[in-house]
């Protein structure tokens, strides 16, 4: 038996110089006991003087795809971590193809672990707050609390560092401190919530502005602790207005949309970039489970055009950016053929994680049902409160299900405009991935010009 000793839970390189040592001596996976410095990380961790010598390891190559997957399985709070990484960089000696099967039950469940190690790292992003405090000199500093579930502290330092570079701060958690002095970045040991400042006078900076991208008539309580986990309302001064928000929704109602506008000093860039980070974490349906990322729309945000499509294709799905696949292709050519300025519009999709059926190594579309489309109408409802566009271009069914909250026949609706609740029109065609799917060549020219009369039609409303 060997015990492998690595110096910290999150410490990749580590974990690939010794597991590439135990390779290059061919020591079965099922010899190897993993621990963190003095502590097991197997129950049959025995005695030190088991652990494996250190020995120069013979080279060889694997995957950048296993490389980037073990980077992130590394830092999960999951004791056979190591284990299962050992395992798999085994068998890829013996079955080099082994990164391409999704389907293989050991990949599948890195992958998993994987994608729960990224979503919390997006969580500590979206829900740490800083709070000021005072030096003993006198000087501002600021601190925040944060309990992550995985070892992702560290993987986040650089995030903060580069967002607050101009700040003096210090982050807070149970397992290990950070803290920067404006020029260099230092470590220091975990701490516990006592240690953390209870609120400052910035907090209402906090407040002002997310009651400004409060939609009270639309979120839902249960909603919300969805989204944002109630774990971390006490460390966020925003949570502590949602009863109050919610209580007088009618009386805000009408006057929303421009408070929004108008939140943090006219900035609605920075509601708009909130908006997009909450929505980075989003777990309001399943489709999270196994997409890439969330795709969130694009563009500026006082856009006087807005267009909706379905949701991210594969190739979305992978560039974390709307429309750039066969599809977007289409559309940004008859955008331009209708006279559209593609970078004066802002698109988005009504889904945002693909959905899709593995067959084989592809990943084919599959059409969102009721369920996922009303999961993700809250976010649109979000998208058009910030941008508040003129015209809103349903790209398909699902689009304009989306946006009207009903079953739309295309061939009803289109060519003529639909009011929308917030005094927008909204304008129904098909979506690009339509015109694709046309077997007959004639058929698909004529169809491809409709859809530009159908953009023309929309962009003459704008007057």
């Amino acid at each position: 038996m060997r015990i492998a000793v690595l110096p910290a839970p999150d410490d990749f390189d580590a974990w690939r110089d010794t597991a590439r040592a135990l390779a290059a001596q061919q020591v079965p996976p099922d010899d190897v006991v993993w621990q963190v410095g003095d502590t097991p990380e197997d129950l049959f961790a025995t005695t030190p003087e088991d652990a494996a010598p250190a020995q120069a390891p013979s080279p060889f190559s694997v995957p950048r795809a296993f490389i980037d997957l073990a980077r992130s399985v590394v830092m999960a709070d999951e004791p056979e971590r190591f284990a299962l990484l050992y395992t798999a960089l085994s068998r890829l000696r013996r079955e080099p193809k082994l990164m391409e099967d999704q389907a293989d039950p050991l990949i599948r469940k890195l992958e998993v672990i994987a994608k729960n190690v990224r979503r919390d790292i997006h969580k500590m992003r979206a829900f740490l707050r800083f709070r000021e405090v005072q030096d003993d000199d006198g000087t501002s500093r600021y601190v925040a609390w944060f309990e992550p579930e995985h070892h992702i502290v560290r993987a986040n330092a650089a995030f903060f560092v580069n967002r607050f570079a101009s700040m003096r701060w210090s982050i807070l958690t149970p397992e290990v401190s950070l803290h920067w002095d404006g020029k260099a970045l230092s470590e220091g040991p975990g701490a516990s919530k006592a240690d953390a400042p209870d609120g400052d006078p910035t907090e209402e900076v906090w407040k002002t502005y997310y009651a400004s991208i409060f939609n009270p008539a639309r979120v839902k309580i249960g909603a919300m602790l969805k989204e944002m986990p109630r774990k971390y309302w006490k460390n966020m001064p925003e949570t502590a207005l949602v009863g109050q928000l919610i209580a007088g929704a009618q009386a805000r109602e009408s006057g929303m949309i421009e408070t929004a506008r108008t939140a943090i000093g006219g900035n609605a860039q920075a509601a708009w970039e909130a908006l997009r980070d909450e929505a980075a974490t989003c777990t309001r349906c399943h489709l999270y489970k196994h997409a890439t990322q969330t795709v969130f729309g694009e563009g500026p945000v006082d856009a006087a055009m807005m267009f909706v499509g379905e949701q991210p294709g594969d190739q979305e799905d992978l560039a974390g950016t709307p429309f750039v696949g066969p599809a977007g292709q289409v559309f940004n050519r008859a955008v331009a053929a209708a006279d559209i300025d593609r970078s004066r519009v802002y698109v988005t999709n009504a889904v945002k994680h693909f959905k899709y059926e593995q067959r084989g190594k592809r990943r084919i579309h599959a059409k969102p049902d009721t369920g996922e489309i009303t999961a993700c109408r809250w976010w649109i409802e979000q998208e058009r409160m910030l941008i508040r566009p003129q015209v809103t271009v349903a790209l398909g069914a699902t689009a304009a299900r989306s946006l009207l909250g009903r079953t739309v026949t295309i061939g009803k609706e289109r060519g003529r405009p639909v009011q929308l609740p917030d005094g927008g029109e909204a304008w129904i065609t098909v979506h690009p991935s339509y015109l694709l799917r046309l077997p007959d060549e004639a058929q698909k020219q004529d169809e491809y010009a409709r859809f530009v009369e159908d953009l023309k039609l929309a962009k003459a409303a704008l007057g």
